[in-house]
């Protein structure tokens, strides 16, 4: 059995300085958020303040509209901002994924169309992975690009697609070849421009109230050659590389953070003992998972891929948040009230309805258990 490493990522003076410009930007910006919606929701006129401080796309380079900044610093920037609610939602899938991975597999031309424009907050991308029967089992995709004169003809079903009916663009993990008996063979990713026709979304309302998700149905929609990502065939490779940028980052242990820092203003500085052995082992796990994010943040800026460590920090950090919810009921008298005016109560409540979705998105809990076991070699 070999456990993967997770380095030491370095702080710095800069860091500490950058931190600090970010949570007072945060503060004097972002507008008062009334619902744990992921990402504090979308604001598309917060994106551009965003845009206009080089605070999206920051890791990428000038050329493409970027800060040439370092992962570690945009994982400051998404620490603060997720602390402070800021909506987030309008460029967040283009920065933290879609752009990284036409970085690494686009062509010139895709990345001189496409990373200017997240970088500026003038697209917005939505995610084309999971499908209907499928789940978290992306080897089982039924969506199918056949190769057709000057590109593919799209016919399938993606489902869980967060904001696709406002969106621009979504980068497709499909089939371009038969189905094999090795299951991660052909398959490919195409960029997908929404707008055009034969394209369906029908919106999902989740247990909140909340109509983010879609089932996004595409028939016979001609995709381009030029619009297919990296090498075709080579997709199960690619959206590896890319999950690793959605499931290490700070939203994948921050959705209860907000929560957490109610309950120790409630608590006050001499809580019971139950109390504070309670709240403290919440604080002591979440700077532990916060440390091992840091890590994989560092090692992305690298260059390298480090999708076990990224599947380890989103199975831990996922169930804290959960954790973080159930702790804290059964830490204090106070029924969880949607509609109450009391803003804890309201925040238990919004808390306990959307923790079920913690360890689904981006991967549920047994698909992750079965990469870190293949990874550390015990499967």
């Amino acid at each position: 059995m070999t456990f993967p490493e997770f380095p030491a990522p370095v702080d710095s003076d800069a860091l500490s300085a950058f931190r600090a410009e970010v949570r007072a930007f945060a503060r004097r910006e972002a507008p008062p958020q009334k619902s744990y919606a992921y990402l504090g929701g979308a604001s598309e006129d917060f994106s551009r303040k965003l845009a206009a401080k080089g605070w999206i796309g920051m890791c990428w380079p000038q050329a493409y509209g970027g800060s040439g900044r370092s992962m570690l610093e945009r994982s400051v920037f998404a620490e603060e901002m997720l602390a402070a609610r800021a909506p987030l939602a309008f460029h967040w899938i283009g920065d933290r994924q879609a752009g990284p991975l036409l970085l690494k597999y686009g062509t010139e031309a895709q990345r001189q169309l496409i990373l200017p424009r997240i970088a500026a907050a003038q697209v917005r991308f939505c995610i084309g992975m999971s499908e209907p029967d499928s789940g978290s089992d992306l080897a089982s995709v039924r969506t199918t690009a056949e190769p057709v004169e000057g590109g593919f003809r799209l016919n399938g079903t993606k489902l869980w697609s967060s904001n696709a009916h406002e969106s621009d663009y979504m980068i497709i993990l499909c089939r371009t070849s038969a189905r094999s008996e090795a299951r991660h063979e052909g398959l490919s990713q195409l960029l997908v421009d929404l707008r055009q026709p034969g394209i369906e979304c029908r919106r999902i309302e989740d247990m909140a109230g909340e109509l983010e998700f879609n089932e996004v149905v595409f028939k016979d929609v001609f995709i381009p050659a030029r619009m297919l990502v990296g090498q075709e065939g080579q997709g199960w490779e690619q959206v590896g590389s890319e999950l690793a940028y959605e499931r290490s980052g700070p939203e994948r242990f921050m959705s209860s953070y907000g929560l957490l820092v109610e309950l120790i203003d409630l608590l006050g500085r001499q809580p019971g003992e139950r109390q504070a052995i309670a709240a403290g082992r919440l604080v002591a796990h979440l700077a532990t998972v916060r440390r091992l994010s840091r890590s994989v943040a560092a090692m992305l800026h690298a260059g390298g891929v480090p999708a076990v460590q990224a599947a380890m920090v989103k199975d831990l950090g996922t169930n804290l948040e959960q954790e973080i919810g159930d702790v804290v009921r059964g830490l204090m008298a106070t029924e969880p009230d949607i509609t109450a005016d009391g803003k804890f109560a309201a925040s238990l409540a919004q808390i306990m309805i959307r923790a079920p979705s913690f360890t689904l998105r981006g991967g549920t809990r047994e698909v992750l258990r079965g990469i870190i076991a293949r990874g550390i070699g015990v499967r």
